[in-house]
């Protein structure tokens, strides 16, 4: 098994966007990888703790040990901060282990796992008794607007809302404020679409980029290549934690 994904748990559902498992076998070497930003935020069980997946905003280091089988829930985009009652802003382009932000939770699910509970069902548990209340509806909202490339005045209009508002919401549920948010989802269509096999020149118009010369710019500086190594070959992307896309 290297990676897949599974549908959202049925109790989570509008909050996360899909599960997911990744691992390789004892007798293979390990594998360096690196994450890149996606808006999400994921519950992870790494195969030895508890961990808290930051909204990524550059490229991430991942290794994949040998033997080591991990385990996440991917929240969409501005979910898992209120549930974590913790800013988005204070976990961007971190990992943090559970323990730090919630140990009675972090305690009670690493024992679960340890007395041999699939990590799957223990995350589930685990983002289903976390303390904060339900996300602001107006989260997926401006997730929404900006994603469909809506200036932040626009944004914040339609919302009923000021611009700093808008400013002071996206740093708590997103990490950032809404122009790093536009271009993260703005790259992620165009990463999709890459990925489906469009080619750079459309999809750079259809994602919303002024030219391919510019998508280029963003893939190098969100993801540490360029465009072709990102999707192609060896250095194809592979979904994985946060952000949804690693390369080889």
């Amino acid at each position: 098994m290297a990676y897949r994904e599974s549908p959202p748990p049925r109790l989570l559902r509008g909050l996360v966007e899909c599960g997911w498992m990744a691992g390789i076998a004892a007798d293979e070497p390990p594998q360096l990888l690196t994450v890149v930003p996606d808006g999400c935020m994921d519950l992870i069980w790494t195969g030895t703790e508890l961990l808290v997946a930051g909204p990524d905003t550059a490229p991430h280091p991942y290794r994949r040990d040998p033997g080591m089988t991990a385990a996440g829930l991917r929240f969409a985009p501005g979910r898992l901060p209120a549930l974590l009652d913790v800013p988005a802003a204070l976990l961007r382009d971190r990992r943090v282990p559970l323990a730090e932000l919630h140990p009675a939770l972090a305690r009670r699910g690493t024992a679960r796992v340890e007395h041999g509970a699939a990590p799957t069902t223990v995350l589930v548990d685990l983002a289903l008794a976390l303390p904060g209340p339900p996300p602001d509806p107006g989260v997926a909202a401006v997730a929404a607007h900006v994603g469909a490339a809506a200036s932040v005045t626009a944004t914040a209009d339609a919302l009923g809302w000021t611009s700093r508002t808008l400013h002071r919401r996206c740093l708590a549920a997103f990490g950032y404020g809404p122009a790093v948010l536009r271009r993260v989802l703005r790259f992620r269509r165009a990463l999709a679409l890459l990925r489906a096999g469009t080619p750079a020149a459309e999809a750079a118009v259809a994602a919303g980029y002024a030219d391919q010369p510019h998508l280029s710019r963003e893939v190098r500086a969100l993801a540490g290549v360029a465009p072709g190594q990102l999707v192609s070959g060896a250095n194809r992307s592979t979904p994985l934690p946060s952000g949804s896309c690693t390369t080889a």
